[in-house]
């Protein structure tokens, strides 16, 4: 439907009293400012909600965007095929890498194929075979996480689930090759933390990061889901809270309005993230990568 500055708009345009290009300029002008301030002033709940958009672009988007002849792969070699992971080689501007990441799935088979992009043990064990891989043809790893956390189910249980996301933190804390992950939507408990830790871990500007989600935070301590804003303030689980409290290296800027907006611009400032944070790890020697890799989880602990 045409407002009322709509209908003037066409009008005057119609009747040859104002330059088009110039107004509709202007307007773009105004709406970008208001959208500037609006977004400078969001809550740490309205940022989980735009971290869940259901436009933001997914881990196999920026893989596309990002990176060149991405070859997947697939199967954990004990018992089934992953969906919520996805996980291949590729080139990052010419470099071979491994890439490892969480994919939710876009239509509803999809998102059900796929768990909703929360992993079960086979996925976290295939994640782990892929680790080695990049391990042993000396290969850096990129993780992009995206999560609301590790699938919960019965099957998952009786599948391990516990003992394969330690597994997971056990390899990459002594894998000899260099890791950056990168927090692209919610980056929720144990099913991040599992393809996550990292010598660097990046985030999205409204990204989210957090042992649980909000809601599952407020249900546990005020028996309802409801007080979500509330323990979401409580749990600092914004990028920018994140950095400032050292649990992560790096905000990634995202374009006016969320990388839905612009999924160019978001995979360009993602791209370059990746090449800067990548070049100092690749002249490390593996002895002082790990040193400084376990360091960094220990400085955590003891400061916080």
């Amino acid at each position: 439907y045409l407002t009322i500055a709509g209908i003037d708009l066409i009008s005057n345009y119609l009747t040859g009293d104002i330059n088009i290009v110039e107004e509709i300029s202007v307007l773009q002008d105004k709406s970008n400012k208001l959208t500037k301030d609006i977004f400078s002033k969001l809550n740490d709940h309205q940022i989980v909600q735009l971290a869940r958009h259901s436009l933001r672009p997914h881990s196999i988007d920026y893989i596309d965007k990002i990176f060149d002849d991405f070859e997947p792969l697939s199967g954990d070699r004990r018992y089934a095929k992953s969906q919520a992971i996805i996980a291949g080689i590729a080139r990052l501007n010419g470099r071979s890498v491994m890439i490892i990441a969480q994919e939710k799935g876009r239509e509803t088979e999809e998102k059900i194929a796929r768990n909703f992009g929360m992993p079960k043990p086979e996925c976290y064990r295939f994640a782990k075979r892929v680790m080695k891989l990049a391990e042993k043809f000396s290969l850096p790893l990129i993780t992009m996480i995206d999560t609301a956390g590790a699938y919960p189910g019965i099957d998952a249980e009786k599948h391990n689930q516990s003992e394969a996301i330690a597994k997971n933190l056990f390899v990459m804390s002594q894998l000899k090759t260099p890791i950056i992950s990168v927090v692209i939507g919610e980056g929720g408990s144990g099913g991040a933390l599992a393809i996550g830790l990292a010598d660097k871990t990046l985030m999205l500007e409204y990204s989210v990061f957090s042992v649980i989600s909000p809601e599952g935070c407020a249900s546990i301590l005020w028996k309802n889901a409801g007080k979500a804003e509330e323990s979401a303030k409580q749990m600092q689980l914004t990028s920018a809270k994140l950095k400032g409290l050292g649990l992560i290296n790096r905000i990634i800027s995202e374009p006016l309005g969320g990388a839905h907006r612009n999924i160019e611009i978001a995979s360009q400032n993602i791209k370059e993230a990746l090449m800067e944070e990548l070049m100092p790890l690749l002249n490390k020697p593996d002895d002082i990568l790990l040193e400084e890799r376990n360091a960094k989880y220990r400085s955590i602990q003891t400061d916080l």
